[in-house]
């Protein structure tokens, strides 16, 4: 998966289409990523010791890693790409040339 955790991305499909966020969570067998501010859904809590009486959530769901893009340092969106400098593979983005790693 070319997205880790702490990638800032941008989210080109979807409902939250144009949202920017750094990724919270990557979840690699899923293809999924959580993006923080973006695709944010309702969740109904039960009554427990913290809220007596319930609870309305709003929680960032999981958004199918194809509907991102991964911004670099100047904030430009594009594809990623591989690529061996010295003894390392690096991420690097395909739009710019910039590294991201």
């Amino acid at each position: 998966m070319f997205v880790k955790t702490g990638d800032t991305v941008k989210v080109i499909a979807g409902k939250s289409r144009g949202v920017t966020g750094k990724v919270i969570k990557a979840l690699p067998k899923a293809n999924k990523v959580v993006v923080e501010g973006a695709n944010i859904i309702k969740k109904h809590q039960k009554p427990n010791n913290e809220n007596p009486n319930g609870a309305i959530l709003e929680i960032e769901a999981p958004i199918h890693v194809s509907n991102v893009q991964v911004l670099d340092k100047n904030g430009v969106a594009g594809r990623v790409g591989y690529k061996v400098e010295g003894d390392k593979k690096v991420r690097y983005n395909k739009k710019s040339g910039e590294i991201l790693d």
